[in-house]
């Protein structure tokens, strides 16, 4: 059988946390994010409707300040660990944006294996969201490939649902019920995920 291609979203699946919320706290923002967060991963609000507004209550801080903060962001670390090891086979599939998300994604050693929103930059300011990630658009790009994907969002549950192994992973927050209708196995502890993709590898 052929090597399974391993996706992995990025906030409260690689991390030890929602990405967002983290910055919006550092400029009193952190209960607007925390509510627009909760219904995009409820799959009560659109992910692109949702993105635009999440990313209006931070566009007035400096790229360069949200950078250094996302990059500083606890990461799963026996994950990280395994991704690094891996990561030739290894992809992350995150809304977040290019911009924000450089420097975490260094820590990783996935440059240039990361599909991502995009933003036009201007003096340090986002001026405007140019894309905004369809991980399901995505998913046409690996089609053919045994894939394994790892998410907790609702709008993971595409990336889950074309993958032959789709994994819920609640080990930060509760594994949205769209996605767990979706996913072939749910799973609740880091270590736990890691041992189970490691018998994948």
């Amino acid at each position: 059988m052929s090597e399974y291609t391993f996706l992995f979203d990025l906030d409260a699946t690689v991390t030890k946390a929602e990405i967002l919320p983290e910055i919006a706290a550092r400029i009193d923002k952190a209960q607007e994010m925390k509510e627009l967060t909760e219904r995009t991963m409820a799959g009560e609000l659109p992910f692109a409707q949702s993105f635009h507004k999440r990313v209006d209550v931070l566009k007035g801080i400096p790229v360069s300040e949200v950078k250094k903060l996302v990059g500083q962001v606890p990461l799963h670390e026996e994950l990280a660990a395994l991704i690094r090891e891996n990561r030739n086979r290894c992809y992350l599939v995150t809304g977040n944006l290019d911009v924000w998300i450089e420097e975490l994604v260094e820590r990783l050693g996935l440059t240039g294996r990361v599909y991502c929103s995009r933003a036009l930059v201007a003096e340090d300011r986002i001026v405007r969201i140019e894309h905004i990630l369809d991980k399901s658009k995505v998913m046409e790009e690996f089609a053919g490939r045994p894939l394994v994907a790892v998410g907790d969002g609702s709008n993971d549950a595409a990336m889950i649902a074309a993958a032959e192994v789709g994994i819920g992973f609640g080990g930060v927050r509760t594994i949205a019920p769209p996605l767990l209708r979706c996913a072939t196995h749910a799973v609740y502890s880091e270590e736990k995920l890691c041992q189970f993709l490691r018998q994948l590898l």
